[in-house]
């Protein structure tokens, strides 16, 4: 398989997290329901830099931000696809750091949140493996 099939599939999979993270945030759900922590979460008010925010503010704040960055690689590896179809090997080093990024993400899903997002990692991790094999034969 081309390289640039298989950085476009990965994109595809980025964006596909990247939206259900983003609309997962969306809802302010917990899957625990209504509960003391997240009342706690709501209404405990503290002084962050001058700005008065509460523990919610900062973790959507924080998923928000990842949000950001998910679509931002969902354009990047369509980007570098682009680019994988003239010099596969030049992109070579940015597919191994996007590979190891994903790996990590993978296992950080896996210690602290829950197993869809770790299958979703080691999909797109698997397509950036088979393409940063497949821009290394084509050099």
């Amino acid at each position: 398989m081309k390289p640039s099939l298989l950085l476009r599939i990965a994109s595809v999979l980025t964006l596909l997290l990247a939206v259900g993270h983003t609309t997962g945030g969306l809802s302010f759900w917990s899957p625990a329901g209504e509960t003391d922590v997240l009342r706690a979460m709501r209404s405990f008010h503290f002084d962050a830099a001058g700005a008065s925010r509460t523990y919610l503010d900062f973790y959507l704040g924080f998923g928000y931000v990842n949000s950001v960055y998910l679509f931002l690689q969902t354009v990047v590896l369509w980007q570098l696809a682009s680019l994988a179809k003239t010099d596969a090997v030049r992109v070579r080093p940015l597919i191994g750091s996007l590979l190891l990024a994903s790996v990590a993400s993978a296992a950080l899903a896996w210690r602290f949140i829950f197993v869809v997002p770790v299958v979703s990692f080691l999909a797109i991790a698997v397509c950036l493996g088979l393409a940063f094999y497949a821009a290394g034969k084509r050099g």
